[in-house]
C-alpha cells in the first residue's frame, strides 16, 4: 500500500498528493479513491487515520480534491482563482478539527480528535492547500508536462524548474516516448540512406 500512497510525513505536500488520488487527468483518469474504503486507507497511510467513511463524505473528498487541482491549476498557470474552489476549500478547512503537534523528532503531525471524522482530515488537506496556494511555503506550483496528466505540484526544487508530477512515472513515460521517436526516426534515416 505504501507504494500507492506515499508517507506524507517525508517532506510531500499533502494537498498536491490528494489532487494525486485521480490520476492521468487528461488521458483515460484513474480514479484512485473509488469506493469509502479507499479513502480511509489513503488518509491513514497520510497520518490522518479516521475509522469510516461513507458515500456523502466520499462524494466530499472528491469535491475538495478538484477545488484543489482547480485553485493549483489557476495558480500555476497565474490564473485567478476560481471563486466556487476557493469557496468549497475553505469550507472544508473551516469545518475540520485538528491540531498540529510537534513529534519527540522535531517533525509536525496533525492530530485529529479522539471522534476522528473524515470532515477533520479534509480540514488539514484543505489547510496545507490555503497554505500553498497562498505562497506561505517556499516552493512553486507547477503542472506536469505530460500531456495526459497535467497535475498540479508543488515545486521545492533548488531551481524551481521541475517538469513531472514524478519522475519515476510520468518523466520517465516521457523520456521513454521521446527516445523510441528518435530511434525510430534514426531507423527511418537509415534505412532511406540504404535505399
Amino acid at each position: 500500500m505504501s507504494a500507492r500512497f506515499p508517507d506524507f510525513r517525508l517532506g510531500n505536500v499533502l494537498a498536491t498528493s490528494f489532487t494525486a488520488t485521480l490520476t492521468e487527468r487528461c488521458g483515460d483518469a484513474v480514479e484512485r479513491i473509488p469506493v469509502p474504503r479507499r479513502l480511509v486507507d489513503w488518509l491513514a497511510v497520510s497520518g490522518l487515520a479516521v475509522e469510516t467513511c461513507t458515500p456523502a463524505q466520499l462524494e466530499l473528498a472528491r469535491e475538495l480534491r478538484e477545488s484543489i487541482h482547480a485553485a493549483a491549476t489557476a495558480t500555476a498557470l497565474r490564473d485567478a482563482l476560481p471563486v466556487p474552489a476557493v469557496q468549497v476549500i475553505n469550507d472544508c478547512s473551516i469545518q475540520g478539527r485538528a491540531a498540529a503537534v510537534l513529534t519527540p523528532e522535531g517533525d509536525r503531525r496533525w492530530r485529529l480528535g479522539s471522534a476522528s471524522r473524515v470532515e477533520d482530515a479534509l480540514g488539514v488537506i484543505a489547510a496545507d492547500a490555503i497554505s500553498i496556494i497562498a505562497g506561505e511555503r517556499d516552493g512553486r506550483m507547477a503542472l506536469c508536462a505530460s500531456p495526459t496528466c497535467r497535475a498540479a505540484f508543488f515545486d521545492t526544487s533548488q531551481s524551481r524548474t521541475r517538469k513531472w508530477c514524478e519522475m519515476n512515472t510520468c518523466g520517465n513515460r516521457q523520456k521513454k516516448a521521446r527516445f523510441n521517436a528518435n530511434r525510430r526516426q534514426n531507423g527511418t534515416a537509415a534505412r532511406t540512406d540504404v535505399v
